[in-house]
């Protein structure tokens, strides 16, 4: 069973896009740092990407407040080169639905 829930009306105003570049490029360091960041709860969409930045975190907060401790439990604990946050100002499309032809 799914639900689709709309953030802002369960206080989870805030859509925050982490980019985290790596400290270290071993196979070690990257269980590490996956385990880490997929059990942060505020954490919804989690990528490893190509180009500058090494992963890229989807993250629901309620305010800069919450930000802040997600922050901080983040970057907790495991060696990161950068971290860099980008907030989403306005929402312009949202779907689940996938384009199958």
């Amino acid at each position: 069973r799914v639900v689709l829930v709309n953030s802002q009306k369960i206080g989870l105003g805030m859509t925050v896009f982490v980019q985290v570049k790596a400290a270290k490029h071993d196979s070690a360091w990257l269980k590490t740092f996956a385990e880490h960041a997929a059990n942060i709860e505020q954490v919804i969409e989690f990528y490893r990407m190509s180009g500058e930045y090494d992963y890229m975190l989807k993250v629901v907060v309620a305010d800069m407040q919450a930000f802040d401790i997600f922050y901080k439990k983040l970057v907790d604990g495991v060696d990161l080169s950068d971290v860099t946050s980008s907030f989403a100002m306005e929402q312009i499309k949202y779907t689940t639905a996938l384009p199958v032809l």
